[in-house]
């Protein structure tokens, strides 16, 4: 097996220990991410009902990675505030908390998203 796959596997596994014990709910919706090499894509979502509420990704931004993740997470907190949501419960998808993740926070954070 090769180490990319490795890799892939090990946040596989830490994804599915998180998912076990964090879960969105009406209230508190669950603001997934996920980052590939070249986008990063998040939603929020009510598990509840298993929807999802609000979806943002970079395909049609422009500019360095880490800025593009700040800019998803503005857009994705002015959607959600639109849709009435102000508190999320945050899903960093199994990524280390650095770089573009944390940008992404960033942004929807000073977008006025609470978590």
């Amino acid at each position: 097996m090769t180490k990319i796959y490795m890799n892939k596997d090990l946040r596989v596994k830490k994804h599915t220990k998180i998912r076990k014990y964090l879960t969105g709910t009406a209230k508190r919706p669950r603001l997934a991410v996920f980052k590939s090499n070249q986008h990063i894509y998040a939603q929020i979502i009510d598990d509840n009902i298993g929807k999802t509420v609000v979806a943002v990704s970079d395909m049609k931004e422009t500019g360095a990675k880490i800025e593009k993740a700040y800019k998803i997470g503005r857009q994705l907190a002015d959607k959600a505030i639109k849709a009435k949501i102000k508190a999320v419960v945050f899903d960093r998808g199994g990524f280390v908390y650095q770089g573009r993740i944390s940008e992404l926070a960033r942004g929807a954070r000073e977008g006025g998203l609470k978590f």
